[in-house]
């Protein structure tokens, strides 16, 4: 739920026309380091976070990465997040990270 503190990372591969899975990778986390994560993933090619809760300045860096972010979603299988996202019906609530 604290995006910033994630052991690892579910990359998950779409084909928004289709509004199908292609595939998933799950990826290990580097180790923590203020501020490195939005680079990091941005570099690999991701273009949208889905998260229950991430500081301001990591959305900020995502930001200026050209990344959409989404925070406030519940913790579920990421295929399920990222299906409920593509279908539009992806429930958010309150950013559960207040730094």
């Amino acid at each position: 739920m604290h995006f910033g503190y994630c052991e690892k990372f579910a990359m998950v591969d779409v084909d928004e026309g289709l509004k199908a899975i292609i595939g998933t990778t799950a990826v290990e986390a580097p180790p923590h380091e203020p501020g490195l994560l939005p680079g990091w993933l941005a570099e690999r090619g991701v273009n949208l976070v889905i998260a229950g809760g991430m500081g301001g300045r990591a959305q900020q860096l995502f930001a200026d990465a050209g990344v959409k972010v989404i925070v406030g979603a519940t913790s579920a299988a990421p295929e399920s997040v990222v299906m409920d996202y593509l279908a539009g019906n992806l429930v958010t609530g309150a950013n559960v990270c207040d730094h």
